[in-house]
């Protein structure tokens, strides 16, 4: 008999590359999907991948039981889907509103699938830079808020995680600060004497002053905002200051050679975005059905995220 976790489990693996991803992204421990793999394997008296292989291969009857999953998974989340609209209805509303630019990267394809998928809903979009939109979310004005920054004081907000992402510096390829070239990352005070590059937000809501800079006492000399990402690469790639942005924002622009990144402390500096919304709505079959596709979406068109835990 084959199952579908099984199936999932098999196609996470191919997706992530590797068992330790894979686990995250299926909220296993490793060694409970390594238990399962085997469990599939004796079940079907062959291995279905080489081990320690890089990049990760499959077998032919690895190969064949992907295949499967490809043309059975998709069918099994649209009847899902269905069978979810026809209990809780078809219509709905979904005002939401992000607190990043950059997140537009991965909230626009996934508000492309999500259309398809649900043509009933009524779908609408704005930007949380110039009002407060978790306050507004307890109201009823909106109903769906995209934050790194859950405000645990307001009641009857669930704060559903949808992935965790470095924030990493971006900077000159001319800049001092790459001068020796081994250098991997930097420490607050490298930043003293720089022009920070912000979104125009307030300090509290940015990680580069809240968790980086501010604890270490460390002012940059000047704060110079920009409403889009790409004015603030521009920037950057121009000598004029340097910027704190997600990992995935940047990707693109180091792939061209535009500009260079380094991480912001030793170990790099790890945020989570979270999908917000009124406790009362999480029953709400497009509801769930858009959190879960903002994930599967971001995980496929995002560099270097990590399932949040």
């Amino acid at each position: 008999m084959i199952e579908l976790r099984q199936l999932r489990a098999l196609s996470t693996l191919r997706d992530t590359g590797s068992l330790v991803r894979a686990a995250e992204r299926l909220h296993l421990t490793q060694s409970a999907l390594s238990h399962l793999f085997r469990e599939m394997e004796q079940r079907h008296n062959q291995p279905l991948f080489v081990r320690k292989s890089r990049p990760l291969r499959f077998t032919t009857a690895g190969l064949r039981l992907l295949q499967l999953a490809d043309a059975v998974l998709p069918q099994v989340t649209l009847a899902q889907r269905d069978l979810a609209r026809l209990a809780s209805g078809q219509s709905g509303r979904l005002n939401i509103a992000i607190e990043c630019h950059s997140c537009y990267q991965w909230l626009m394809p996934t508000l492309n699938t999500y259309r398809d998928d649900w043509p009933e809903v009524e779908l609408d979009l704005c930007s949380g830079f110039h009002f407060a939109p978790l306050p507004a979310l307890v109201r009823g004005d909106l109903d769906l808020v995209v934050t790194a920054n859950p405000d645990t004081m307001l009641k009857d907000i669930h704060y559903q995680p949808l992935f965790s992402f470095e924030m990493c510096l971006a900077l000159s390829r001319k800049h001092r600060l790459l001068e020796h070239g081994k250098r991997r990352w930097i420490a607050p005070e490298d930043l003293a004497g720089e022009v920070q590059i912000t979104y125009p937000v307030e300090r509290e809501r940015l990680d580069i002053f809240q968790r980086f800079l501010d604890p270490a006492g460390v002012e940059p000399a000047e704060v110079r905002t920009a409403e889009l990402t790409v004015m603030m690469v521009q920037l950057v790639a121009s000598a004029r200051g340097v910027c704190a942005l997600p990992d995935w924002a940047l990707h693109e622009y180091l792939q061209k050679g535009f500009i260079a990144q380094l991480r912001l402390g030793e170990k790099g500096l790890w945020s989570t975005l979270y999908a917000a919304v009124r406790a009362d709505m999480l029953d709400q079959a497009y509801i769930a059905d858009f959190l879960q596709t903002a994930r599967d979406t971001s995980f496929s068109h995002l560099n270097g995220i990590r399932a949040a835990t």
